[in-house]
């Protein structure tokens, strides 16, 4: 069975990343799945932001440019949708946050979360299984992704595959 995270990379280094602001927006909309302005507004300032109804409608026009949301109309209202999933949005900023804070290293930015507030059994119990389930798949397999190649052994990985001249 092909793994379908193996080559998730990249899909997602086309997508657009959000910005704080925008962010704001998106977790809006990712929770009623369509708003208006009005109601993203509503929202935003409801949870402690403090921008002016124009700016939320000017945000939202950016991040339409963007990709990041569409729109439809409804009488006279436009309903806004979010264009991106949760998911993949999220996994690319905390990609980039790794990257930016802890220039990749895994361990080290895990040592700090874990300092940072204690966690309870559950989420303790939802963390090892995400170790061992990495862990089972950090094992490179022949075929995972098209644009590398593994040794036939299945353990080193090579890089790029090179293109054959026709």
């Amino acid at each position: 069975m092909r793994d379908e995270h193996s080559c998730q990379h990249w899909r997602e280094e086309r997508m657009e990343v959000p910005t704080d602001r925008e962010l704001e927006a998106l977790k809006v909309l990712w929770r009623q799945g369509e708003a208006t302005v009005r109601e993203i507004y509503d929202q935003i300032n409801a949870h402690g932001g403090t921008l002016a109804y124009t700016t939320v409608l000017s945000l939202l026009q950016v991040m339409e440019q963007k990709g990041l949301v569409g729109h439809r109309r409804i009488g006279k209202a436009y309903r806004h949708f979010a264009k991106v999933e949760r998911e993949p949005t999220f996994r690319r900023l905390a990609g980039g946050f790794l990257q930016r804070v802890f220039d990749g290293a895994v361990d080290e930015y895990l040592v700090h979360a874990l300092q940072s507030r204690r966690l309870s059994p559950d989420e303790l119990d939802r963390l090892e299984k995400m170790i061992a389930d990495a862990k089972a798949q950090a094992k490179p397999r022949r075929g995972d992704c098209p644009n590398f190649r593994v040794s036939e052994n299945g353990t080193v990985p090579f890089g790029p595959r090179r293109r054959e001249k026709r």
